[in-house]
């Protein structure tokens, strides 16, 4: 393996993804990040996925959570209650300064690509973090109770809890890759799908133009987000039962059938080895919850020995 892409939404995305880059130099491995879950808050422009990789590379994000930084402080969110502001999203201190640098940015014409180079070069970060496109793929949640929802009004504002009957990816037909995703995705020996959503995280980047036919002729795997029925964090599996679908590895694998060769799933459902076989996809099984950070490296060797064995 010379070049390998991962593809990449939040929190699990970007465990896996830092796994893959103690194991891999700046260009050996490109992770190409969601950018369906981006939006203008109180006049900045917030990409809450690209952030996420972003600091768990940097090594400053927060563990407990999963987003946002470590030793955060909160005054800005306090103020801005006071003033009858939003405060449903949480933007602490440290990460406002990221959001405003961003947005100056891109008032001053650099692409979502150029400005987070910018914000990972200061990090200290070697790996290329690239935005999936430099325009604008909104991710919209049509719900049963509410309406349609824009993604973060979804899952931040109420938690999750309306019954999703549709995603939308507005725009999507006339986004285009960024050119640094582009060559990432053409000079690639290999493509990991990082354990992320597959509704929401990992279909805003596949539906992008030429993804899904780049993706095709390569070697690629996925590792499933579904463990057991379950998702460590997020909606995924709430997304697959409200779309009438039982929430499982196999659900995943036929999610993506057609696209990838391989698929890592957990022990716990080794049962589902044979089904995912009959989908054309070779299974790998071992264990993929990332505990912590040796849990994680093992999950990227274990990624990277897999994706070997499909060449």
């Amino acid at each position: 393996m010379k070049k390998i892409v991962a593809l990449a939404g939040g929190v699990g995305g970007a465990k896996l993804a830092w796994g893959l880059a103690q194991l891999l130099s700046k260009d050996e491995l490109s992770i190409i990040v969601n950018i369906g879950d981006d939006f203008e808050h109180l006049g900045l422009w917030i990409s809450p996925d690209l952030d996420t990789v972003t600091y768990t590379l940097a090594g400053v994000a927060n563990t407990a959570t999963g987003w946002g930084r470590m030793d955060e402080t909160w005054r800005c969110l306090s103020e801005l209650k006071k003033f009858g502001q939003p405060d449903w999203f949480g933007v602490g201190d440290r990460d406002l300064a990221l959001h405003l640098t961003r947005s100056q940015l891109m008032r001053e014409g650099k692409t979502l690509t150029e400005s987070t180079r910018k914000i990972t070069q200061a990090l200290g970060i070697k790996h290329p973090i690239l935005p999936a496109s430099n325009e604008r793929v909104p991710t919209l949640v049509h719900t049963k109770e509410m309406g349609v929802l824009a993604f973060q009004e979804y899952f931040v504002k109420n938690h999750c809890q309306p019954t999703m009957t549709q995603c939308e990816f507005k725009n999507i037909m006339n986004a285009k890759l960024s050119p640094e995703s582009r060559k990432a995705l053409e000079e690639a020996d290999g493509i990991v799908f990082c354990p992320s959503n597959p509704w929401v995280s990992i279909s805003p980047i596949l539906d992008i133009e030429n993804v899904r036919q780049l993706i095709s002729q390569k070697p690629s795997l996925a590792v499933s987000p579904i463990i057991g029925g379950k998702t460590i964090k997020g909606p995924a599996a709430k997304m697959y039962a409200e779309m009438g679908i039982e929430p499982s590895a196999l659900a995943v694998a036929r999610h993506y059938q057609g696209l990838i060769r391989g698929m890592v799933i957990d022990v716990i459902d080794k049962g589902q080895v044979h089904e995912i076989g009959r989908c054309g996809i070779i299974p790998f099984v071992t264990n993929t919850i990332m505990s912590d950070n040796p849990s994680r490296q093992k999950l990227a060797e274990e990624c990277l020995d897999a994706l070997g064995k499909i060449i």
